[in-house]
């Protein structure tokens, strides 16, 4: 490894190797070691400790005991280590940028846009310990009747690989902030970025120890954390075939799950949008980070009188596009995560071709550098235009009127995203509320982001939970309490 990511005042491999975290303590993991893999080059750039489920319910056992003085701990003091949490992660920027870019596979843009928006989650989640709380309800009796948001106690955060830091910390530091313990169980592909980074910025901020508890590990160890009784609330964020195992083994144990799943987001262009203004956004919706965002723009879906001009302004946007290393220079797409995922999108594009769409630009690739790819008229059925692909596909179909537009783009399983481009914003937006879906952009792209604001899908996309926003993150971490207090006794007639 390079100088800049073992030379650090953070993130120290002696620590960590080939260990989980409980307790407070890098200690050796049930389920042993695996190397942490640069997708890039095929390097390893550490080894990282792996959990079993033994190791689960050791941790969780120790993060309900260590939630109990967190929770009773004053909300000034819960909110100092929440800012500093912040700040580190603007500290230590640089070095955690390298292990992202790395370990993920992220362009630097996005590594920096990652760092930003995980420092901003933490200063929002500062807010929440002193937000209010509770509600003083209307009682036929003479007593006080309240109702109260405390804590649940133990929350359980399954991360994925694409976006560790944004998809692990908006569920942490909310669920901290509110006085509750957490287990983090990132992907074992991106165990550092995910994983090591927030339990050494949490170390560092002051958070006691065994209340962020680290279990890296495989489906045996996702399963323990969703079933260990310590465990109330459960946030997934991930495919929707893993979604729904989760919310079914949730529900079996009678756990709260918030589910945030897959997409196949849509993005209309109208009749009367600029076309150069749409590949624009188009070219950023689609090929960002591979296409490895949950709301990638998947299908875009075009005015008949602009198709062509779109397709070839959108290819040679492809054509131009610069894949590589990007810890090695300048590029605009890096790597996909693995072979499996490599090997899955080209299926995905060569079917489709063979189904009939046009192959306008890309699908080819060199290891795991996947070019970006226009499919011109799919097959409505074509996996590539019907399914996530997860991989830096484009796939453009036609459309004549407003309502046949609407019905392309609910004609699916998924409802999270959906961009619309036109001159005419508020025929835009009549046009969205044809579609349903989580998150409206009128003349934006589909992904988009930002700590203040509610997030989350509908349909297959996710159970309607959200996360972002005062009022979301306390529903999502806290139970509702009845509170009445009588001033004497009240008497009965039995």
């Amino acid at each position: 490894m390079s100088d800049t990511l073992t030379d650090t005042r953070l993130i120290e491999e002696a620590a960590f190797a080939g260990k989980i975290y409980i307790d407070g303590q890098w200690v050796v993991g049930g389920a042993g070691e695996i190397p942490s893999i640069e997708p890039a080059t095929g390097a390893t750039l550490a080894m990282v400790g792996m959990a079993s489920p033994a190791d689960v319910a050791r941790a969780a056992a120790s993060a309900a005991e260590a939630q109990k003085a967190w929770a009773a701990t004053p909300h000034p003091q819960r909110a100092a280590v929440l800012r500093k949490a912040a700040q580190l992660w603007e500290q230590h920027a640089d070095e955690i940028m390298g292990w992202n870019i790395r370990e993920v596979g992220a362009i630097p843009p996005l590594a920096g846009f990652a760092l930003h928006v995980t420092a901003a989650e933490c200063y929002e989640a500062a807010s929440l310990p002193s937000a209010p709380l509770g509600s003083i309800l209307s009682s036929e009796e003479p007593r006080l009747s309240l109702a109260q948001q405390i804590p649940v106690g133990v929350v359980g955060v399954i991360s994925p690989f694409n976006v560790p830091l944004i998809l692990g910390i908006r569920a942490v530091a909310p669920a901290l902030a509110l006085g509750n313990a957490v287990l983090l169980k990132p992907d074992p592909r991106t165990v550092i970025t995910g994983g090591v980074s927030m339990v050494r910025i949490f170390e560092e901020a002051g958070l006691p120890a065994g209340v962020l508890q680290l279990v890296p590990g495989g489906a045996d160890v996702g399963e323990a954390l969703v079933a260990d009784p310590h465990v109330r609330v459960v946030a997934f964020t991930g495919s929707t075939r893993a979604g729904r195992i989760v919310g079914e083994l949730a529900g079996r144990h009678l756990t709260r799950a918030h589910l945030e799943l897959g997409g196949n987001s849509a993005f209309l262009v109208r009749e009367d949008a600029d076309v150069d203004q749409a590949v624009n956004l188009a070219t950023w919706g689609a090929f960002l980070h591979q296409g490895q965002i949950c709301m990638t723009v998947g299908r875009h879906i075009v005015h008949e009188s602009l198709f062509d001009e779109y397709v070839a302004k959108l290819a040679a946007k492809a054509d131009s596009m610069v894949v590589g290393d990007p810890a090695a220079g300048q590029v605009h797409l890096g790597p996909l995560i693995d072979e499996v995922q490599r090997d899955r999108v080209h299926t995905l594009v060569q079917d489709a071709v063979a189904q009939g769409a046009t192959l306008a630009a890309g699908g080819t690739y060199e290891n795991l550098f996947y070019r970006p790819t226009v499919l011109a008229n799919p097959p409505r059925d074509a996996a590539a235009y019907c399914d996530e692909v997860f991989g830096p596909v484009a796939s453009v179909v036609s459309f004549a009127t407003d309502d046949e537009a609407a019905a392309l783009a609910a004609d699916t399983e998924y409802g999270l995203s959906l961009g619309i481009v036109s001159r005419d914003a508020m025929a835009a937006y009549e046009l969205a509320k044809k579609i349903p879906t989580g998150i409206v952009h009128i003349n934006d792209q589909t992904v988009n982001d930002e700590a203040n604001s509610p997030f989350g899908g509908v349909g297959a996309s996710g159970t309607g939970s959200r996360h972002g926003g005062a009022q979301a993150n306390i529903e999502a971490f806290t139970e509702t309490r009845w509170i009445t207090i009588r001033r004497e006794p009240g008497q009965y007639p039995l």
